[in-house]
């Protein structure tokens, strides 16, 4: 008589191969063959894992002490996150970090130091995708050698508001421009085999009131704009974790959002990573986890450890399916699997960090992403023709400004400038050491005077007795603080105007996160964007001023004349108590963000979307597009035609003949090309099919109409140099296809 296999005996008997399965260890490996598919390397380990194991992975700890809540002790102190591994599985723990700049640090009385790339807008304004890469890359290997194998890295959500306290950490107002830059930014994280999170999904675009805010837009506008942004980021970067924010979206927060996180994340898109809730974003157990959220993060910054104890229960009483949690903790495995995590542990090995190469990586985003936005009458690159120079405001002498909030970096040594800011979070206020007049000196043959700009009048008399005045002007923006204006804080606006009224050539170095307005710009002879330009920033700076290398900058964003320009003359719930809830009504632009609204509404701005000189010029010829299967290609050549090496950054928009778009045009693409004196070079770029379509939610596809499309090559938003027309067939295809 055959003895039947009990479920027992079947489970004694695979357990050892789903074992060997989860940890790679099967014969084909160990002869040299290929390992096992993440999927199904994760599924094995989920079908060996006990509930008890489940739950641990879902639920993730603060790695610092907080609300009387002592960290975990096996996770890197004073750090974002720990989520417990599974020994006898090969799992290692999850050790995160916050890391919008770089390995970042909670405030500690001895933070660590570590290398901070420029802020995340200054990156964008490169237009160079191998720099963000690269940027992605350095702080990557930084975060392994601090122990740590998550990096909270990511940031894409558009800039939709000027005034955000976080546009710092982002990539600019543009789908494909954010979409493509994080992407690279991404990839490059992982390359170190460290999982990256893009991050807040989805429309988290304003500081104030941010858990309380319910954001409203329609579900094809959104798939224009800022979805968009993110599905380009997750087609190009993989990451290997998506953050949901803490605002609500049409009613439902978007930790507990079953139209972002199940509907358009996971079966539009195809997402197999996992989704993580932002520090303090989870607000219950049954429905967040039936409606996408996979792990909750950093308890205890939400009321109630709701994937802990109580999804257990939950799972056991039958109200969360148990193939639930088990596709929760397979996606969370997937990714730590795909990326190599339990091949590769991370040690802490600060030691082993070269510093001097990720100061370089730094400094080349920095120098790429400074915008020259204005330089009359060829006033920069500065030569030896001036006695002397004054160095005004911006703790100049001693460093560089840094965004503030939980991406912060900290330097070695410590911030020069004792703080300025609020003195719990989302401060301190951080300059890095890295001083512009230092550099300045180093490189020009005049005496340098410095004044701290406090007071207009004796910055004037500064600049009065110098013959070339340089004016460092700071906009400190952090999370959880939006700007009230669009205007420099401190009457910056009337020292800059003092110093140009004394009559002396004045040039102005803005330091900011955002768009600032500039009521003083036609009495100065020249205007850059630095932005907060990371740990080598004050090299960098100087080496723009004195033409070391070509300003390259073009901006990822539009600046305002006023705020009267915006869709929303001030920010939606300012002045309302802490605890109220609000919306805002982002169906008033829909998908016309930045540029788009501004050119729909006929606005001219300051500087437009795009716009950014050189020390050089560039002739475009040779413009011709055509018909590519269902998309557009685009050819043209450009030529150096000035006396300086200098990299020019063309840039392709795309229109639609008739009606039917939020705007009249769109960002379709670019090239970034370092050109010699008389060198040219020839671009080739495809236009991505979903800048050519509009969404249709009945049928949950793109669809491109039949007709003529006008494809521009241009130097910036608003500077066209060449149209040409394309016929196109019409075409349809699915949300997550292109």
């Amino acid at each position: 008589m055959r003895q039947q296999t009990t479920p027992r005996h079947h489970a004694m008997r695979t357990l050892p191969l789903l074992l060997a399965l989860a940890m790679g260890m099967t014969a084909a490996t160990a002869a040299g063959g290929d390992a096992p598919a993440p999927d199904q390397r994760a599924a094995a380990a989920v079908a060996a894992m006990t509930l008890d194991e489940k739950i641990q992975t879902v639920f993730g700890y603060f790695s610092t002490d907080f609300k009387g809540t002592a960290r975990p002790k096996d996770g890197v102190p004073f750090t974002a996150g720990f989520i417990a591994g599974v020994e006898r599985l090969g799992i290692p723990h999850q050790q995160l970090t916050d890391a919008g700049m770089g390995v970042a640090t909670q405030p500690s009385e001895q933070p660590r130091a570590r290398t901070a790339l420029p802020a995340g807008i200054a990156t964008a304004a490169s237009w160079n995708p191998a720099l963000a890469y690269a940027g992605g890359a350095m702080i990557g290997q930084e975060a392994r050698l601090s122990g740590h194998n998550v990096m909270l890295v990511g940031g894409v959500n558009l800039q939709r508001e000027p005034r955000n306290g976080r546009n710092f950490e982002y990539a600019g107002e543009d789908p494909l421009l954010s979409g493509v830059m994080v992407g690279e930014a991404i990839r490059g994280v992982q390359s170190n085999h460290v999982v990256a999170t893009v991050k807040h999904f989805a429309y988290n675009n304003q500081e104030t009131g941010r858990t309380k805010v319910d954001v409203r837009i329609g579900d094809a506008a959104g798939r224009m704009s800022d979805l968009l942004a993110f599905q380009i980021a997750i087609e190009r970067g993989d990451p290997g974790a998506v953050m949901c924010g803490y605002n609500l979206v049409n009613g439902f927060y978007a930790c507990e959002n079953d139209y972002l996180l199940n509907q358009v994340l996971k079966r539009d898109w195809g997402y197999k990573g996992y989704v993580m809730s932002d520090w303090g974003a989870t607000h219950s157990t049954i429905p967040a986890a039936l409606n996408g959220l996979d792990q909750q993060s950093g308890w205890p910054f939400d009321l109630s450890p709701y994937f802990n104890g109580a999804l257990k229960e939950a799972v056991e009483n039958g109200h969360v399916p148990p193939a639930r949690l088990d596709d929760m903790a397979r996606r969370i495995l997937r990714a730590m699997y795909a990326n190599g995590l339990m091949e590769h542990p991370v040690r802490v090995e600060p030691e082993k960090i070269d510093v001097a190469a990720s100061a370089a990586v730094s400094q080349a985003a920095a120098e790429e992403g400074i915008v020259l936005l204005k330089n009359d009458k060829g006033l920069l690159p500065l030569t030896n023709t001036y006695t002397t120079i004054a160095i005004i405001g911006g703790h100049a002498d001693v460093g560089v400004l840094s965004g503030g909030g939980s991406s912060q970096v900290y330097p070695a040594g410590g911030s020069p400038v004792p703080n300025e800011g609020p003195a719990s979070f989302p401060g301190p206020t951080v300059y890095l050491p890295s001083s512009p007049l230092k550099a300045l000196a180093a490189r020009l043959h005049a005496k340098f005077v410095y004044h701290d700009g406090k007071d207009a009048a004796a910055a004037a008399k500064v600049a009065a007795g110098s013959d070339l005045a340089i004016v460092f002007a700071t906009q400190w923006t952090a999370e959880s603080l939006d700007q009230p204006d669009l205007s420099l804080p401190n009457r910056q606006d009337e020292t800059i105007a003092a110093v140009a009224a004394a009559g002396k050539p004045t040039v102005v170095v803005l330091e900011t996160g955002s768009p600032v307005t500039m009521p003083w710009l036609g009495a100065v002879d020249a205007v850059l964007a630095a932005w907060y330009p990371g740990s080598s920033g004050g090299e960098a700076i100087a080496r723009v001023l004195t033409g070391e290398v070509d300003a390259s900058g073009r901006l990822p964003a539009t600046f305002p004349r006023s705020v009267a320009q915006l869709p929303r003359a001030r920010v939606d719930g300012t002045g309302l108590p802490e605890a109220a809830r609000f919306s805002t009504d982002y169906n008033i632009e829909g998908a016309a963000v930045g540029y788009k609204w501004f050119e729909k509404k006929g606005h001219q701005p300051l500087f437009a979307f795009g716009h950014g000189l050189s020390y050089t010029s560039f002739s475009y010829t040779g413009l011709s597009a055509k018909a590519d299967g269902g998309a557009i290609a685009v050819r043209f050549k450009t030529a150096n035609t000035g006396k300086r090496a200098g990299k020019a950054v063309p840039q392709v928009y795309v229109s639609k003949v008739g009606a039917g778009w939020e705007a009249p045009k769109r960002l379709g693409g670019w090239d970034k090309l370092a050109l010699a004196p008389g060198q040219s070079g020839e671009s080739r770029i495809g236009i991505d099919p979903r800048v050519l379509a509009v969404f249709d939610t009945r049928a949950n596809q793109w669809r491109i109409a039949a007709g003529e499309y006008v494809v521009t090559l241009a130097e910036a938003a608003d500077k066209p140099v060449a149209t040409v027309k394309v016929r196109l067939p019409a075409r349809a295809f699915a949300a997550g296809a292109r």
